[in-house]
């Protein structure tokens, strides 16, 4: 697992609890750019320690989200939970140099010493950290069920140098001795290691460089930098990003709206604008907004990671994604948007879509919305013209100006050109004197039946020749 030391190694490492959060997913965002656009490694670690909570089918969504994101990782994926001996390898060496202790204190004894602890305002402290040889044997010899504890400085401060927190200062006198090996009864190797050892071993076998993760973890880097100092192992480079927050400035949450990746995936967005505004999210590099992942990885820097929290404003990651499908090919988005139609809905309307797609996509902000902005093509012949759909039809001279129209519609009329048939129908107002306005609304009407629509000359080169005479000659016959 080790790497060159000029290399730049970055790790994603989700606990496999749940879905991919849209916080875990900037995470692994920043990790993925700050490797890739210096010819590094990005790599992913499954932290599954605690058994009880692990859900394989969250390890599936996880991969799935990442992968969707196009945030692709080097290697397999390494399952912390497997590398449990190693871990207890480590604090074994840590208590063969007197760095950590075994710790014989029942439940009640530690909570009765914390509330000691407390009350005299200092950290707690086990008795075991100094104990006797003597003390310890007699243990051994009872079969005493025993914890390895680390043995943190009591005196001082532990400075984390943080690569967006800046100079972080923890006083040692708060940080107690952590528990690295649970207990196991009297098993001289101990039993299952702990979150902030496992982190440590792992992170420096896999010759990790750089930590990018949330600011909750800021204590835990104060912690995991003692167990680097006490094996001699070079810390990391440390980057703390402040976490996501509401719209209201509160801790995010369900009622914000969606969390994890691939709600956002099945409403219709796409991965690149939430990619895009994830990246926006917390971090800023002059006036750049709307980015690609190439501009993303040649610009994407700590030093533009800002130290609040960010606010999640689902308008503006519609905005971005907007930006984002409107600079899509359109076959390319058609076949993504496609699978949100109900079924059957696009049987036999393939050509209409293909026209279609130049002018829909103007008015989508996610892919869902095409289910919305085409459904003018999907309507059944002859169509609901009751009520304010037909409307504009039994207006004085309506039927009239339609019949004309669709007398004028012959082989001349610029099917293939949906500008030129703007043109014409313009021109076909003006040789009769009238405004644009007296022609537009029985002859959309006509022809979509008040559903939305691009321009008539647009709608009627989306519905083709064939589609738009049937359309009229079926108004024409219904008034």
């Amino acid at each position: 697992m080790s790497t060159n030391s000029t290399e730049i190694v970055t790790r994603f490492a989700p606990s496999p609890t749940g879905y991919l959060h849209i916080g875990g997913a900037r995470t692994a965002l920043f990790n993925w750019l700050y490797a890739r656009g210096r010819g590094g490694r990005f790599l992913l670690r499954i932290e599954d320690t605690d058994r009880a909570r692990h859900d394989e089918d969250a390890v599936k969504a996880i991969l799935d989200g990442l992968a969707w994101l196009g945030l692709d990782w080097d290697g397999d994926p390494v399952s912390q939970h497997a590398r449990a001996a190693r871990h207890r390898e480590i604090a074994l060496d840590l208590l063969a140099r007197e760095a950590a202790y075994r710790c014989f204190m029942t439940q009640a004894e530690i909570e009765t010493a914390r509330e000691t602890a407390r009350a005299e305002n200092r950290r707690f402290e086990s008795p075991w950290r100094d104990a006797a040889p003597a003390a310890i044997a007699a243990k051994d010899a009872e079969g005493a069920a025993f914890t390895i504890r680390f043995k943190a400085p009591r005196d001082g401060e532990t400075l984390v140098e943080d690569a967006v927190q800046g100079a972080v200062r923890f006083p040692n006198s708060a940080l107690d001795d952590l528990i690295i090996l649970r207990s196991a009864g009297n098993h001289r190797d101990g039993g299952d290691p702990t979150y902030n050892l496992a982190v440590v071993v792992d992170d420096h076998d896999m010759g990790v460089t750089h930590v990018i993760r949330g600011d909750d973890h800021l204590n835990n880097a104060a912690r995991q930098s003692q167990i680097y100092d006490a094996l001699g192992w070079p810390r990391p480079v440390f980057a703390h990003v402040p976490l996501i927050h509401g719209s209201d400035g509160a801790k995010l949450s369900k009622r914000h709206g969606a969390l994890g990746v691939e709600a956002y995936r099945d409403e219709g967005f796409l991965p690149q604008g939430l990619a895009n505004y994830l990246l926006r999210l917390g971090w800023a590099s002059g006036d750049h907004e709307i980015l690609t992942m190439a501009d993303a990885r040649s610009l994407f820097d700590l030093d533009g990671i800002n130290k609040a929290p960010a606010r999640l404003d689902l308008e503006k990651l519609r905005f971005v994604n907007e930006r984002h499908l409107r600079a899509t090919a359109d076959d390319a988005l058609l076949e993504m948007a496609s699978a949100f139609l109900p079924a059957g809905d696009a049987a036999g309307f393939d050509g209409a879509l293909r026209r279609a797609m130049p002018f829909l996509k103007d008015r989508m902000s996610v892919l869902a919305d095409i289910v919305d902005v085409a459904a003018f093509i999907f309507l059944q012949r002859p169509l609901d013209l009751q009520g304010k759909a037909g409307k504009p039809l039994r207006k004085d001279g309506a039927i009239e100006l339609l019949a004309d129209l669709r007398a004028a519609l012959g082989d001349a009329a610029p099917w293939a050109d949906p500008a030129a048939m703007d043109e014409f129908l313009k021109l076909f107002a003006e040789k009769r004197d009238i405004g644009f306005g007296q022609v537009g609304p029985p002859v959309r009407a006509a022809l979509t039946a008040g559903r939305p629509s691009p321009s008539l000359g647009e709608t009627l080169y989306i519905l083709g020749a064939a589609e738009s005479i049937a359309r009229l000659d079926d108004a024409l016959e219904l008034q």
